[in-house]
């Protein structure tokens, strides 16, 4: 229970989840930045002995490809509409990674049981707002207003991984109101979808 609210533990949950949300935005990106700041800045984070290997040169050139990849796709008319198809549960599955890895210092099973929760469940949720956005973006501007959706997910995801390398705490509070944001988002479409179900009937 001490390793559950020791500084370090509380540290490296802000770090996990704020790189979890980076992941609700673009897969990649995030485990590319973690990957740099293993390889170049190995103080900034405090990884699993058992998953050092992100920062190797291989590792970083797989992801840094898989990268520009997903984000040049989400600049491909239609592409980034089936992209989305795929893109939560990976999200949640990048999410529970990125927990899972930065937090060496309590016992595997909480860990991972956390990871889950709170990285997987931040990054899905996020993944699933952008994914409708983007779905009302192809809607009412026949795909021409993408452009600027996909642009604003590759920064905030920039924006996110970045803050939560160098200053977790304040990645922490961004998704705080990331997370507000969605739920806003969500009520409003819910309340959309039962006045148009009402009119029908």
């Amino acid at each position: 229970m001490n390793d559950l609210f020791s500084m370090t533990t509380i540290f490296s949950l802000f770090l996990g989840i704020g790189l979890a949300a980076a992941a609700g935005f673009r897969i990649f990106l995030p485990l590319f930045v973690l990957s740099l700041a293993v390889k170049f800045g190995g103080s900034f984070v405090n990884l699993d002995e058992s998953w050092m290997w992100v920062g190797s040169t291989p590792a970083l050139i797989t992801l840094g490809v898989a990268m520009l990849v997903e984000i040049g796709a989400y600049y491909i008319p239609i592409i980034d509409n089936l992209l989305d198809t795929i893109a939560v549960p990976l999200a949640g599955i990048a999410g529970t990674i990125a927990v899972g890895i930065t937090m060496p210092e309590m016992n595997e099973v909480a860990t991972w049981a956390l990871a889950i929760i709170a990285g997987g469940g931040t990054a899905a949720a996020i993944s699933g707002t952008t994914a409708a956005a983007r779905a009302v973006s192809t809607t009412t501007t026949a795909g021409a207003g993408n452009f600027l959706v996909n642009t604003g997910e590759t920064f905030s995801s920039i924006v996110l991984s970045i803050t939560a390398i160098v200053l977790a705490p304040l990645a922490f509070i961004f998704v705080l109101i990331i997370l507000y944001v969605c739920y806003k988002a969500y009520k409003s479409v819910r309340k959309k979808g039962d006045q148009l179900l009402a009119e029908e009937l």
